[in-house]
């Protein structure tokens, strides 16, 4: 029997909320925005089988707490890894993925070593972003392939998701075959 996960990280544009939908305010800051199709219903099943969310985005700080509040779904993630607050606890303007810093502030706040690294899934949209820094850090990838606003095809190793989904009813089913 395989272990089980320790974590599913998720980013939030174009894997949780559908970026053609923001409403921002003058700052940038996205107030509110519609969720991909069946997201809300997989972060709860995930939650309901027992594993542990956290949030890796790239983003102003308050948005991804306005769209997961707005949806009824922040009390779900056990922490939110925000470039902009990792990089101002850092000391630096913004600490983008795939600086494995951002990845490694979801790691340390959920308490996960080195050693359980191979057990926690990153999904995410963005090939040299999301697919690349999880597998620098040996986290399973997994390519939320669900529009083509971004490179859809990798152009190295590190960016070679170990898993590609195209709907969140596939994201479910991998999720439970892992």
């Amino acid at each position: 029997m395989n272990d089980p996960l320790a974590a599913i990280f998720l980013d939030l544009g174009d894997t949780i909320m559908d970026e053609a939908t923001e409403v921002k305010d003058a700052a940038g800051t996205t107030l509110r925005a519609e969720l991909i199709p069946g997201i809300a219903d997989a972060l709860r099943g995930f939650r309901a089988a027992g594993h542990r969310l956290a949030l890796v985005a790239d983003s102003r700080p308050n948005t991804p707490p306005n769209v997961l509040r707005q949806h009824g779904l922040l009390d779900l993630f056990e922490t939110l890894a925000i470039s902009e607050v990792v990089g101002a606890a850092a000391g630096v303007a913004s600490i983008d993925k795939p600086d494995p810093r951002i990845f490694r502030a979801a790691l340390d706040a959920l308490g996960i070593p080195e050693s359980d690294h191979g057990r926690v899934v990153m999904v995410g949209n963005n090939l040299e972003r999301d697919i690349a820094g999880a597998n620098r850090l040996g986290l399973i990838s997994v390519f939320f392939h669900w529009n083509e606003r971004r490179r859809t095809q990798p152009l190295n190793a590190d960016e070679t998701p170990r898993y590609t989904v195209t709907s969140t009813q596939a994201l479910v089913e991998l999720a439970a075959r892992l």
